[in-house]
């Protein structure tokens, strides 16, 4: 059994209205184990070990990317490539561990899937064992699973790690997990060797190289070739082997080929689903229809600022409805009027007197604004500009997290040449969307429904 300080995310929405909280440091109102950066990072990293270690556990603890992590507590490797990546071990006592090799990327909303494949997975774990001397890999994820509800952080999909060994559903993925199992086993044969053997490596070309583990009896040589086109024919013991391109051989007793990682001869399969019912008939939908809000007496707050989103919401609700009065004078001129609203939600949707005049979102990996420029129609005098900011999830990493804000911040209108007139400071109204935000808590029926795709099956071919 190991111990694990690692970069666990999913903070509490709590945590974000404590007083004086600065996340992921030296810091009293935060003295919880995630990874540590700044000034007080270093000072945080020995608060936790020495935390950790006082518990008397009696197991190990690791601490995940964390190289400068005090003794006992074991550094390890987090990533796609950690037989290149780890600098290994900071204390000869400490075994080398990879805590999360990622079998997969999870999707992003507007991204294309990015599926890891067969032969990657299985040439990264051995790497790291041959080259890093790894005694331990762990899997992220092995199981694929769903983000019910709101779960999810932002932008991710509901579906998260479907392309891992075992799927979103828990049913096999092949032929990943039957490689996998077959490298597994060759890792397992020549245990004794890799446990308690001499380790010695050397070059067998420009981009191949052996690593050997033995012992008086035992041995295991594994055969590594970088090269990504060629099929290279290498030298090792007097005999010949030819090494697929981008490869390691595993070789049992240090002659005989157990195990290629680019030679697949797990069984492959595909995914199939079955329709189990039809949505289609119209007398079993029912529409909600919200009125937009329009009338600032009767939002649930007012204030003469923007107020942050999450401030307001406190994350029971993706949605914020923000209203605002503009007086309109047409001008002589006839020129359009330009509508400028920045955010940091995730999504925006505007309405001017209820009707609609446009949307905009951002994405995961944009600069954290969205921009909506739009010119609007205003009738003379009084007009209501409705503003829904939406959040797709919160955000799941990165630096200061406690310091983030979001929703709307600024909100202006250009009235042909005229100077422009910001918004900010005058009279809001806040409400949050009371249907949306019932049909959130309802969402549990979307578990049903991913449950009908289970019954969908997967055949081997």
């Amino acid at each position: 059994m190991l111990g694990i300080l690692c970069s666990c995310r999913g903070f509490p929405f709590w945590l974000h209205d404590v007083p004086n909280i600065t996340f992921r440091t030296d810091n009293e109102p935060f003295k919880m184990v995630e990874p540590a950066f700044g000034s007080g990072g270093p000072r945080y990293v020995r608060w936790a070990a020495e935390m950790a270690v006082g518990l008397q556990t009696g197991v190990p603890w690791m601490m995940c990317k964390q190289n400068d992590a005090p003794d006992p507590i074991i550094n390890t490797c987090n990533g796609l490539i950690c037989g290149e990546t780890f600098v290994g071990p900071n204390s000869p006592s400490k075994p080398a561990l990879w805590t999360e090799n990622w079998t997969t990327r999870y999707p992003i909303y507007g991204n294309d899937t990015k599926l890891r494949s067969t032969e990657d997975i299985a040439f990264a774990v051995a790497l790291f064992i041959a080259r890093k001397k790894g005694s331990f890999v762990s899997y992220y994820m092995y199981h694929g699973g769903t983000n019910f509800g709101r779960f999810a952080s932002s932008y991710v999909t509901t579906s998260y790690y479907d392309g891992a060994p075992l799927d979103e559903y828990g049913l096999i993925w092949r032929p990943t997990w039957g490689h996998l199992k077959e490298l597994h086993a060759a890792v397992n044969l020549s245990s004794e060797p890799l446990l308690f053997g001499t380790y010695s490596s050397f070059s067998l070309g420009q981009e191949q190289e052996a690593h050997i583990f033995e012992t008086e009896l035992k041995c295991v040589a594994f055969l590594v070739n970088f090269d990504k086109h060629q099929s290279p024919t290498v030298v090792f013991r007097n005999m010949s082997f030819q090494l697929a391109p981008k490869s390691i051989s595993i070789l049992s007793e240090c002659r005989t080929v157990v195990f290629e990682t680019a030679k697949v001869t797990a069984q492959y399969g595909s995914r199939t689903a079955k329709a189990l019912e039809s949505t289609n008939d119209i007398h079993r939908w029912k529409a909600f229809k919200e009125p937009i809000p329009e009338d600032i007496s009767k939002a649930a707050y007012t204030g003469n600022q923007l107020f942050e989103h999450l401030s307001m919401t406190k994350d029971e609700t993706d949605y914020l409805w923000y209203i605002v009065s503009y007086e309109y004078r047409p001008s002589d001129d006839g020129q359009l009027v330009l509508l400028n609203v920045e955010s940091r939600a995730h999504v925006l949707h505007a309405f001017v007197n209820t009707e609609y005049v446009g949307s905009v979102h951002g994405s995961h990996d944009g600069p954290g604004n969205i921009i909506l420029n739009t010119n609007i129609s205003l009738k003379e005098g009084e007009n209501t500009i409705s503003l829904l900011s939406v959040m797709v999830g919160s955000p799941d990493s990165g630096a200061h997290m406690e310091r983030r804000s979001f929703g709307i911040r600024k909100v202006s209108i250009q009235q042909g040449q005229q100077p422009l007139y910001l918004l900010n400071n005058e009279l809001w109204g806040y409400q949050t969307n009371r249907r949306l935000a019932y049909m959130e808590k309802g969402k549990e029926s979307t578990r049903k429904k991913k449950q009908a795709v289970l019954n969908g099956q997967r055949s081997t071919i």
